[in-house]
C-alpha cells in the first residue's frame, strides 16, 4: 500500500512539473503620462494643448485657413508686454472663442463664438473690461461656455516660460 501511495504521489508530482507554468502576472499598467508641451488647464480641469504664437509673423497668421480645430487644441498668443490687443477673423474659416488673459493668468475678457469674417473690412474684437492682457488664447467656439470660463477665471498655463517673445 505504501508503495502505491508513493507511486501515485510521484506520478502526480511528475505530471505537475511537466505542465507549462502559468505566465507571470502582468506588470501594472503605468498611469498615462501628462502630455508634454504647452497647455492651458481650465478651472474645471479641462486641458487644451497649445500652439504658440510668440512673434509677429506667427501672431499675424494665427489660426487662418484652418477648417477644423479640435476642442482640446488651441493657440496662445504671447506678447512682450501687457496691452490692449484687438483681434480679427480675416481668413479664419471657423468660429472661435477668444480669451484675453493678464500676467496673473486671470481672464480679462472672453469673446465667445466669434464668427469667421465674410467680407472686408473685417471687424476687430478688442478686450473689453479693465486691465491689460499679456496673452490671448483661441479655442474652438463653445469651449469657454462648456467649461465655464469667464472674466475673472484663473487659468493654469504650462510650457510657455522661457519662450522668447518678440
Amino acid at each position: 500500500m505504501k508503495s502505491s501511495v508513493r507511486a501515485a504521489a510521484i506520478a502526480a508530482l511528475l505530471f505537475a512539473c511537466s505542465q507549462p507554468s502559468a505566465p507571470p502576472p502582468a506588470a501594472p499598467t503605468p498611469a498615462p503620462a501628462a502630455q508634454a508641451g504647452p497647455r492651458v488647464t481650465f478651472p474645471d480641469g479641462f486641458v487644451v494643448q497649445l500652439e504658440i504664437a510668440a512673434d509677429d509673423p506667427t501672431r499675424e497668421q494665427g489660426l487662418m485657413f484652418r477648417d477644423t480645430l479640435p476642442e482640446d487644441r488651441g493657440m496662445i498668443f504671447l506678447f512682450p508686454a501687457p496691452g490692449v490687443y484687438p483681434f480679427w477673423m480675416k481668413n479664419t474659416l471657423i468660429p472661435l472663442d477668444m480669451y484675453w488673459i493678464d500676467d496673473g493668468r486671470r481672464v480679462v475678457t472672453v469673446a465667445s463664438d466669434v464668427p469667421p469674417c465674410k467680407a472686408d473690412p473685417c471687424p476687430s474684437y478688442p478686450a473689453s473690461g479693465p486691465g491689460a492682457a499679456r496673452f490671448v488664447l483661441e479655442t474652438a467656439a463653445g469651449v469657454a461656455k462648456k467649461h465655464h470660463v469667464e472674466a475673472g477665471s484663473v487659468l493654469r498655463i504650462d510650457g510657455i516660460d522661457g519662450i522668447t517673445v518678440r
